[in-house]
């Protein structure tokens, strides 16, 4: 079908759609049509505790964002989201009201093990973001609620956490809402929420890493007691770390129940790395024969096992 042809078939369809009336819509949720600010997410994995932010992102769109509400409707911090009753030149986001922070449905924010927000807990589970924004301070607001649109309905009695934080300007426009997470150590991530010039930080701490870590392996362990491939995974993960004292024990206990060549040579790799030279030459060999008694191809092992001798001299 020409170009032309096939655009004024794809009009003619598009108007037929409407013509037909909101009811079709209506008695058909499922179509999925395009948002003037559309849904996005950030995930990031804090050791092993997954934060996730679902939300949609409004435009500037060349509007005033940021500004004190009018004095008709300044009382009190109900939310000033509805387009419909917002004052001729008012700010979209008016200081000291509820802002959804977003666009659409409630922004949700969503974790898998108990955290802090700026030194303060918050238990795992999914929640609505809101805040109060104003131009020395934030409120960052986690409300029990997840499933609520933007923050029409939404309710302080139902609120979980409220946290303080500082707002900065940036130098560069933000032209769609982003929620980024900039910043990420072994333990703790910060989430940043950008829209215009302003720039919003937080911090989300998982301060008990360690533990949760332990019981997860505990847990697969229990599950699976002679699967020599968990412990040896710890193992890895320790030596990608350079914790050498960890990694060797749990090499130990991979090859204590069963011994192979996978967790010989991955152990003889650990002595290497961390300087036990000659260990890591006699357990080399060790591997060698045991991949071929078990008909395992070792190659590249004895390839690299060579160059480690010959790096030695």
């Amino acid at each position: 079908m020409p170009l032309k042809r096939f655009h004024i078939w794809s009009v003619m369809l598009v108007f037929a759609c409407l013509s037909a009336g909101s009811t079709t819509f209506a008695q058909n949720p499922t179509v999925r049509l395009p948002r003037p600010s559309q849904k996005a997410s950030v995930m990031q994995t804090i050791g092993v505790t997954d934060l996730t932010i679902t939300y949609s992102r409004p435009g500037v769109r060349g509007r005033k964002i940021w500004g004190e509400a009018p004095p008709a409707v300044a009382k009190g911090t109900a939310t000033l989201d509805d387009a419909n009753l917002r004052l001729k030149n008012a700010p979209i986001v008016p200081y000291g009201h509820v802002w959804r922070t977003g666009a659409n449905e409630a922004t949700v924010f969503a974790i898998t093990d108990d955290v802090l927000i700026n030194g303060q807990k918050l238990s795992a589970g999914t929640y609505s973001l809101h805040t109060i924004p104003g131009k020395k301070e934030w409120t960052i607001i986690f409300n029990s609620d997840a499933g609520q649109w933007g923050s029409f309905f939404y309710d302080e009695k139902k609120d979980v956490l409220r946290v303080k934080a500082k707002p900065e300007r940036a130098r560069d426009n933000q032209e769609w809402l982003l929620y980024s997470i900039p910043v990420v150590t072994p333990t703790s991530a910060q989430v940043l929420i950008r829209w215009e010039k302003a720039a919003v930080p937080f911090t989300v701490e998982v301060s008990n890493a360690e533990a949760l870590l332990r019981a997860r392996i505990d847990a697969a362990l229990a599950a699976n007691p002679t699967e020599w491939r968990i412990p040896l995974s710890v193992a890895n993960m320790y030596g990608a770390f350079e914790k050498w004292d960890e990694a060797l024990w749990w090499a130990d206990q991979s090859i204590k129940l069963r011994e192979t060549f996978q967790n010989l040579s991955a152990k003889a790799q650990m002595l290497f790395n961390s300087g036990r030279k000659d260990e890591a030459f006699a357990l080399g060999e060790q591997a060698i024969q045991r991949g071929k008694a078990d008909k395992v191809d070792t190659d590249r092992f004895e390839k690299r096992l060579a160059d480690w001798r010959a790096r030695k001299t």
